[in-house]
């Protein structure tokens, strides 16, 4: 990195790194934001799965999903074999938070074993549950969402060995509450996402600029990697590694299975070309996931072509048509169908592949669509709509373009949110390309 690019890129971060807080302060937003789930949320998920005991096992470095987003800020992963029992009194309207382990499980969570009392892990998690008589024993295991499927064999089938055998009967999936848990954004949570895709939109601008890209020098492998490394500098975390893809007037569009596994590397950015990124981060335990749009200026032009300007907008109608058929207790799948009977029309073709995002970038919820299953995905798109989550509203429209003479894809992806008035946008939505002079 040349000196001049050196002090440019600290010229441009600078006013984006001013968001970013100390790691002190995001573990105290982070503690902050769970003892709040734990508070509030929890109980009222308990409640609609109808689950007054939920239980969770995990050892070290193989972390039950669910598990892992209620550790601590300062604990990065499970101790030894860490179990977590939570139990709603509905009547009393309590709820316990109880950690079948040595020691507390940060602020919120209480330790509950004597070890020298009851050496046996197992026998100390019986006497729990024995105590508090159960009507259903929530455990993470699901045949449709891997972030609710977290309880491996071994703890199954130990936990099963120790359970008083009045008990198996009431064991059931914990897989509603686990994707309850794993989906629902609280407002504290909200106001630290807003910030997050923030941050990520002004990252997206600052590599589609010509701070960075210089047409005939620059690749697109070093503008990807200009966002691995504006990320890693600012502190914070890629959860996949972004990509830079190109449309031009003289290549045929490419599949998507090119796309996603075969595209060339290092392609030399032109004039004229109609850049596309796919870029996320995470931030206090939040995630991003974010695709846009740039077109390089041809000399001579202050503004894209009036036919790419069209296609955007037709990018951004498919995502009205998508949005406006949100309704609580809706279908992923039924979400899709009508959205995409919708979106029919002559002058372009609408594909719809829209996910849940929070904790996880491809989050736990009602699925809307994959690229390859355009008419619906069995189990993931069966799950319903619920208020107070988020989604990555990814989706493409793919336009004729006759002065191109050939199709090509505006793939869009911002992050949204649906509550009690409705969707909207996290923090806005592209709705222009960007211009590269």
């Amino acid at each position: 990195m040349s000196k001049i690019y050196t002090f440019l890129f600290f010229l441009i971060t600078f006013s984006i790194t001013a968001q970013v807080v100390p790691e002190r302060e995001r573990a105290a937003i982070i503690d902050e934001i769970l003892e709040d789930r734990f508070n509030t949320l929890l109980p009222a998920l308990m409640d609609r799965s109808d689950i007054d005991m939920w239980v969770l096992i995990s050892r070290e470095y193989n972390e039950d999903p669910v598990l892992k987003t209620m550790l601590p800020a300062t604990w990065l992963n499970a101790r030894r074999r860490t179990i977590l029992v939570f139990y709603r009194d509905k009547n009393k309207n309590t709820i316990e938070k109880l950690a079948i382990a040595r020691y507390n499980v940060g602020k919120s969570i209480t330790s509950a074993w004597d070890k020298e009392k009851e050496p046996n892990q197992w026998k100390a998690l019986t006497q729990i549950i024995e105590a508090r008589n159960p009507q259903k024993i929530g455990l993470n295991y699901s045949d449709n969402f891997g972030l609710a499927d977290g309880i491996v064999r071994t703890d199954y089938n130990e936990f099963i060995e120790a359970l008083p055998p009045a008990y198996t009967s009431r064991i059931v999936s914990a897989e509603k509450l686990a994707i309850g848990w794993i989906e629902t954004r609280t407002e504290k949570e909200m106001h630290q996402f807003e910030q997050l895709v923030d941050i990520t939109h002004d990252i997206i601008k600052d590599a589609f600029s010509s701070t960075v890209i210089t047409p005939g020098k620059t690749t697109t492998d070093d503008v990807v990697w200009y966002l691995r490394q504006r990320v890693t500098d600012m502190g914070l975390e890629t959860w996949f590694h972004p990509t830079i893809d190109i449309q031009r007037s003289d290549e045929q569009l490419k599949s998507h299975i090119e796309s996603f596994s075969n595209r060339p590397e290092g392609k030399i950015i032109q004039k004229g070309d109609l850049l596309h990124c796919d870029f996320g981060i995470t931030y206090l335990r939040l995630n991003t996931d974010c695709q846009q749009h740039a077109y390089v200026l041809h000399d001579g032009e202050s503004q894209a072509p009036d036919y790419l300007v069209n296609a955007f907008r037709d990018g951004n109608r498919v995502q009205d048509i998508l949005t406006t058929n949100f309704k609580t207790g809706k279908t992923g799948n039924e979400i899709l169908i009508k959205a995409l009977q919708e979106g029919k029309d002559d002058r372009y073709s609408p594909a719809i592949y829209t996910h849940p995002l929070g904790l996880y970038g491809h989050s736990a919820g009602p699925t809307i669509g994959m690229w390859d299953s355009q008419g619906g995905v069995k189990g993931t798109g069966d799950y319903p709509l619920f208020e107070n989550t988020a989604y990555a509203i990814e989706l493409n429209t793919t336009v004729t373009i006759p002065a191109w003479k050939k199709d090509i894809r505006i793939m869009l992806e911002e992050a949204g949110f649906w509550g009690t008035n409705g969707f909207r946008y996290v923090s806005g939505r592209q709705e222009a390309l960007i211009l590269i002079d």
